[in-house]
């Protein structure tokens, strides 16, 4: 599956996602694309705000499931959308032990 359709689920895409894409593809460039991601998101609608964050959720999501088939790639994908997520929202949604919360049960 690729990251484009993981990031938009079933719902419509954020004209966001493209440099998100590209940081996932080429994550060298992702601290240049970090300015341009953030630009773009401050100007998003409440609602589009709660697609994007479910569409990084859905990242990390992914990369748990799918941690051991691709480990660089999902390593990769983890990253960037924890990172986008904290500088965008100023926290996770899923904190796991490894994100500095606790983990349940």
């Amino acid at each position: 599956m690729d990251t484009r359709t993981i990031l938009t689920g079933r719902g419509e895409e954020l004209p966001v996602f493209t440099p998100i894409v590209a940081a996932l593809a080429d994550l060298d460039e992702f601290p240049f694309l970090i300015e341009e991601i953030y630009r773009e998101a401050m100007g998003l609608k409440e609602d589009e705000l709660d697609k994007l964050r479910f569409g990084l959720l859905r990242l990390q999501i992914y990369a748990d499931i799918h941690r051991y088939e691709d480990t660089e790639t999902t390593q990769k994908m983890k990253y960037v959308a924890e990172v986008l997520e904290k500088v965008l929202f100023g926290g996770l949604l899923l904190e796991g032990e490894e994100a500095g919360g606790k983990q349940c049960c």
